[in-house]
């Protein structure tokens, strides 16, 4: 091969494997023996950059031939300070519940031994908590215990009724439903402000009073009428509350897809509504069943009137106490499932998290 040759961009030499290239010629690049360590100028043709890659390829992510245990490897491990964090507030948690519990137990040993040390004490203990007068009384007071729970069921029904037609119309827009809005704000102004024991004294012996051709006379049923309009007007106002919180852009929404202010509130408005205001319906709901015993006074065997019956025959009010016994053991279950209720809301609102 010449040199002319060799200067011909056209016809470029193939160098033998030995031959490390001439300096003149770019075109051709040098091939490095397998077994050379390369120069220090030319890092790719370096095993020890090889070795370097390879490492740090490895420390990234387990290579594909490495199977269970490369996956395993690069498997997330709690830090050390989140360990240390989660053992802290375990501890605390622990410690919390310690103090918690020790002030409780304290806290009634002190007053256990306050009201037996009264004077009156054993004259209390003869008068309200005796256990023959509670045997004696409490299959009667039971029986009247569950007309209570008949009444509530039975308002609760026609009270939710009630109180979401009233929300509705107190809703309403066009100018010719406004005597229905005018009605609807009388009627939660009046019977919100009424007592519910003059309610059932003005309903029970009032309508009566009026001997009106197919007018209602069970005490019964007048007590159920007497609690429906008053916590109607209450339950109308809750219902309304949680209609007003429904975000507007949700009824323009609507209306937007041709929906009619019916369908509107049919299938946008109230689903929503109706979820947000459980807890405070169960609230008020609880105030119902205890406020169920008012109809006592229009004179049905309820358990209050039981228990009257019963401690006017004997001088004792240890029934009074029994009767109290049954509206706790309805009443508190019913106050723990509201606040599980509204602890759920909350957790939704703020994702599962805390504020």
């Amino acid at each position: 091969m010449t040199d002319d040759e060799a200067g011909s961009p056209a016809a470029a030499p193939v160098p033998a494997p030995h031959a490390g290239g001439e300096a003149g010629s770019p075109a051709v690049a040098p091939v490095p023996a397998p077994h050379a360590g390369g120069e220090a100028g030319s890092p790719a043709s370096s095993t020890d950059g090889r070795a370097g890659a390879s490492a740090r390829t490895d420390g990234a992510s387990p290579l594909p031939g490495q199977g269970e245990a490369g996956a395993s490897a690069a498997e997330w491990v709690k830090s050390e300070r989140q360990v240390r964090r989660e053992a802290e507030l375990r501890a605390r948690s622990r410690r919390s519940a310690t103090v918690a519990t020790a002030s409780t137990v304290l806290a009634a040993v002190v007053l256990v031994v306050a009201v037996t040390a009264s004077p009156g004490w054993p004259r209390v203990q003869e008068t309200f908590l005796n256990p023959g007068a509670f045997a004696e009384a409490l299959p009667d007071v039971l029986r009247g215990f569950l007309l209570n729970i008949k009444i509530f069921l039975i308002a609760e029904v026609l009270i939710l009724i009630l109180g979401l037609l009233v929300a509705l119309v107190r809703g309403l827009r066009s100018p010719v439903f406004f005597p229905l809005r005018a009605l609807a704000v009388l009627y939660t102004d009046v019977f919100r402000g009424v007592p519910v024991i003059l309610l059932v004294y003005l309903v029970g012996f009032g309508v009566p009073a009026l001997q009106l051709q197919g007018a209602p006379s069970d005490p019964v049923t007048l007590g159920i009428i007497a609690l429906v309009l008053s916590y109607g007007s209450y339950v109308a106002e809750v219902f309304r509350s949680g209609i007003e919180s429904v975000h507007p852009s949700q009824r323009a929404a609507a209306r937007s897809l041709a929906l009619t202010h019916g369908q509107t509130m049919r299938h946008v408005v109230l689903p929503q509504a109706v979820r947000r205001v459980v807890p405070p319906l169960l609230n008020d709901f609880a105030s119902l069943q205890k406020d169920s015993a008012l109809v006592a006074v229009l004179g049905p065997l309820e358990s209050l009137r039981q228990a009257q019956i019963h401690a006017a025959s004997s001088f004792n009010y240890t029934p009074y106490l029994t009767s109290a016994l049954l509206f706790i053991a309805l009443t508190v279950p019913m106050a723990r499932f509201t606040d599980h209720l509204a602890a759920r809301t909350a957790r939704r609102r703020t994702g599962g998290g805390t504020i």
